[in-house]
């Protein structure tokens, strides 16, 4: 027997309601650029998709594809949720590549800024390994949401890897 659907919008759980600015679709306004010591310079595209199902989580998908050959490139996909009563946000995020991290931060405004507080990997990940992640997540005064993910590995100490600019997907 298959279990109903309720098609009916549900409400943002008030706990995530400082967040309610990243619901919604997203889509990189222009190639993002990435780059760090062990790979070539890359330009990437990507989709963004936050949503809710009532519950005090966000659920979230990440897409990038190769800017010009539209090839698929990295996937995460996660919740976010944020400590009651405080501006404390937590990201858990699992990638294709076999890494899974929760990133903790704050929220100040419109802007999350949020870093490495727990990480694991497949036994087989590729190395060099990566040992900490931080990202800053921004809502821009021109509607425009922008990332910027700061990367280290075992060795390479931390620093930027990826920027990009998204824009609300139509």
């Amino acid at each position: 027997m298959a279990c109903p659907v309720n098609h009916t919008a549900v409400e943002l759980n008030p706990g995530l309601l400082p967040l309610d600015w990243l619901l919604g679709a997203w889509e990189s306004d222009e190639p993002g650029e990435g780059c760090f010591p062990t790979i070539k310079p890359f330009r990437y595209t990507e989709t963004l998709h936050f949503s809710h199902v009532g519950q005090p989580v966000i659920n979230f998908m990440f897409n990038a594809f190769h800017a010009e050959s539209k090839k698929p490139l990295h996937r995460e996909c996660g919740f976010i949720r944020m400590q009651p009563g405080t501006n404390r946000v937590a990201f858990i995020i699992a990638q294709n590549s076999g890494l899974v991290e929760i990133e903790e931060g704050e929220l100040t405004g419109q802007q999350l800024n949020l870093h490495t507080q727990s990480l694991a990997r497949v036994s087989f990940a590729r190395e060099p390994h990566v040992q900490q992640i931080s990202r800053v997540f921004q809502l821009r005064p021109d509607g425009k949401l922008e990332q910027t993910v700061s990367m280290a590995t075992d060795n390479q100490p931390l620093m930027q890897h990826l920027r990009i600019t998204y824009r609300r997907a139509s």
